[in-house]
């Protein structure tokens, strides 16, 4: 549900539901629970309802704030690991300009092959949350034997060897922690705490009472709101590669590896 929101709404509009949506519904949560109480009014329960509040509301305040710093820092290293592939991607065709040209090439030609089924096979599917290694398996392997027929002669085509080949050993490693990273999504015990969290503590505003029903709905409204906002960012960084604050290949096309998409 969450990735086809994020993949076909924009945040803003998720944001409108479900802000708004939350907000609306506190709203008329509370006029009626006003209507069918009408003793609520007077704050007969202020004092107990105050406590629960309290109680409910830090607890439920320390997991959202939990689960969205554990999200945003989840993306960023997410960021990095892109970073660190394209990078090491990079350094590898930088290496490989110190081989005969016929191994350059070669080695080059593996390396575009490699960066566009990135960004045009396994990316796709990455967004959906169906990463596949095979998406990129056969122009990994590609890669490795690029490198493995060039036979280096002297000491310095040696060191550009020893460098290409343990960038590319970074690379793949990079490559399979963003897969893994593609895969990772909130686990169901704190989707339930987060999302099940939210109808626990707006319903307990309606019981606070207010004698003006504008205070009373402005109170409502202003904590629905502020929960509504907090959801709105759990959903919007629970994908990396999904919606508008997701990774995005940027880095595969960038540096070095910007020769392999001047044609398109």
């Amino acid at each position: 549900m969450i990735l086809w929101l994020l993949n076909h709404l924009s945040t803003f509009v998720i944001a409108v539901l479900l802000v708004g949506g939350l907000t609306g519904l506190a709203v008329a949560g509370s006029v009626a629970a006003r209507r069918r109480f009408p003793h609520l009014a007077d704050g007969d329960h202020n004092e107990m309802v105050g406590v629960a509040l309290g109680m409910f509301g830090a607890i439920y305040g320390i997991i959202l704030a939990f689960v969205v710093v554990t999200l945003w820092t989840q993306l960023e290293n997410t960021q990095n690991i892109v970073a660190s592939e394209a990078t090491d991607l990079a350094l590898v065709v930088r290496s490989a300009d110190a081989f005969p040209p016929a191994d350059r090439d070669r080695v080059h030609r593996a390396v575009g092959a490699y960066t566009h089924a990135v960004v045009e096979v396994q990316w796709p599917l990455m967004r959906e949350g169906r990463p596949s290694h095979e998406a990129t398996g056969a122009q990994t392997e590609a890669l490795y034997r690029a490198l493995q027929a060039y036979e280096p002669q002297g000491a310095r085509a040696e060191t550009f060897y020893a460098e290409a080949v343990t960038r590319l050993n970074d690379a793949a490693a990079q490559r399979r922690a963003r897969i893994t990273m593609a895969e990772s999504s909130l686990p169901i015990l704190l989707q339930v705490l987060v999302y099940g969290g939210a109808f626990v503590i707006v319903p307990l505003t309606f019981l606070f009472g207010l004698r003006s029903l504008k205070m009373q709905l402005l109170f409502v409204s202003a904590v629905a709101g502020l929960i509504g906002f907090s959801l709105l960012l759990v959903v919007a960084l629970d994908r990396p590669f999904a919606g508008d604050l997701s990774v995005t290949p940027a880095p595969y096309r960038e540096a070095a590896l910007a020769q392999f998409w001047a044609a398109g």
